[in-house]
């Protein structure tokens, strides 16, 4: 008799068991099909960067191949998303030139990007940094701007969590060549760039 009833509780127990499991399936399976629906509506797309310009100042040529100036750079962003928000945090820029920095780490102040936005730069200023390196035989400079930081992303009151992003922007800068289109601001020179970043998140 005894064998009996635990041969009932067993039973027992592997039937709960059981449907534990399939109720466990069950709701992993409706959180994907929702997660996956509501990618689907909103289609969510990494937030784009486009390093706008980039003015010299203070330019000293020292050598026939040789040059010193302090660089600004302007970056803008744009949110192509229409239905969903990003907030940057954390983000700090510098520049570097043959993988070695050259500027220092400049942080940028936490900000918000509505629906399909686009503003300027998200550190609301410049980068700037002493530029000491060779020129390109053509006379021009190639920098690459680098930013880091992370990213939220907004859908009505839900905000995610932080992810990664790092954007790389190089710039081309024609400094002394026949291709130099600076315009003189002051004691500035202002390179119009308008060239497309690569962003990964």
């Amino acid at each position: 008799m005894s064998e009996k009833v635990c041969d009932h509780h067993e039973t027992v127990r592997r039937n709960r068991a059981r449907r534990w499991a399939a109720a466990l399936l069950t709701f992993v399976f409706v959180v994907a099909l929702v997660v996956l629906i509501v990618w689907a509506i909103l289609q969510p797309k990494k937030p784009r960067f486009t390093l706008q310009d980039a003015t010299i100042f203070n330019l000293n040529i020292s050598a026939a191949n040789v040059i010193s100036a302090t660089v600004q750079v302007t970056v803008s962003s744009r949110n192509p998303n229409a239905r969903i928000g990003v907030y940057y945090d954390r983000l700090s820029a510098y520049a570097t030139y043959r993988s070695q920095q050259i500027s220092y780490s400049t942080a940028i102040p936490n900000v918000y990007r509505a629906r399909t936005s686009t503003c300027g730069p998200p550190a609301g200023a410049g980068l700037h940094g002493p530029l000491a390196a060779r020129r390109a035989a053509d006379g021009a400079v190639n920098l690459l701007v680098k930013m880091n930081g992370r990213v939220r992303w907004k859908v009505g009151s839900f905000i995610s969590g932080r992810y990664h992003l790092h954007v790389a922007c190089a710039a081309y800068i024609p400094v002394g060549n026949s291709k130099n289109t600076g315009i003189v601001v002051g004691n500035s020179v202002k390179y119009q760039l308008s060239q497309r970043c690569s962003v990964n998140v």
